[in-house]
C-alpha cells in the first residue's frame, strides 16, 4: 500500500471516530438532561408532600392577607416568616418551570388552582412592596406561574384523572 492510501484510510477512520463520539456525546447529554428533569420532578413532588408545606398552605388559606408591606410588618414574626417562606417556595417553583427544569403539568396536577388563588392573596401586598421597597422583581416568577396556570385552565381545562377512561 502506498502512503496516500494509508493516510486516507486513517483520516476516514479518524472522521468516523469523531462522528461516533459526537453522536455518543449528544445522546449522553440528552440522557443527563432527562435524568436531571426527573430528579427535579421527584424532589418537587416530595417538597409538596411535607408536613411543613401543608402547614404553610393552611396558613395561607386562613390568614387575612396584609395589603401592604407596612401591614405585614405589624404581624407577629412567625406569621411574617410564613408569608415570606411560602412566597419563596412559589417563586422557586415558578423559576423552575420558566427554566424548564420542571414541567408546568406537574404544578398543574399537584397544586393547580392553589397557585392562582394564593397569588391573588399576595398580589396587593407584592404590588405595594414592588413600589415602596422598590423591588420591581419581587414575586415575578410566582406571578408568572399563576398567570400561565390561569391561562391554561381557561383555554383547555384539565379533566380530573378519575373521570378519564383508561385504555
Amino acid at each position: 500500500m502506498n502512503s496516500e492510501l494509508i493516510t486516507l484510510i486513517a483520516n476516514i477512520a479518524l472522521t468516523l471516530s469523531f462522528i461516533a463520539a459526537l453522536i455518543f456525546g449528544i445522546a449522553q447529554t440528552r440522557a443527563a438532561a432527562q435524568d436531571r428533569k426527573e430528579r427535579f420532578t421527584l424532589e418537587t413532588m416530595r417538597n409538596f408532600q411535607t408536613h411543613e408545606f401543608c402547614q404553610l398552605m393552611y396558613f395561607i388559606n386562613n390568614i387575612a392577607m396584609p395589603a401592604t408591606r407596612a401591614e405585614m410588618q405589624l404581624l407577629p414574626a412567625k406569621e411574617q416568616v410564613n408569608l415570606i417562606h411560602f412566597a419563596q417556595i412559589m417563586e422557586s417553583v415558578g423559576l423552575q418551570v420558566a427554566e424548564k427544569l420542571i414541567d408546568i403539568d406537574l404544578v398543574d396536577k399537584t397544586l393547580g388552582s392553589y397557585v392562582i388563588t394564593s397569588w391573588e392573596k399576595y398580589k396587593l401586598m407584592f404590588e405595594d412592596v414592588r413600589k415602596t421597597a422598590p423591588d420591581p422583581f419581587l414575586g415575578e416568577y410566582f406571578q408568572w406561574l399563576a398567570e400561565r396556570l390561569d391561562e391554561r385552565m381557561a383555554k383547555a381545562p384539565r379533566k380530573p384523572f378519575f373521570e378519564r377512561k383508561l385504555e
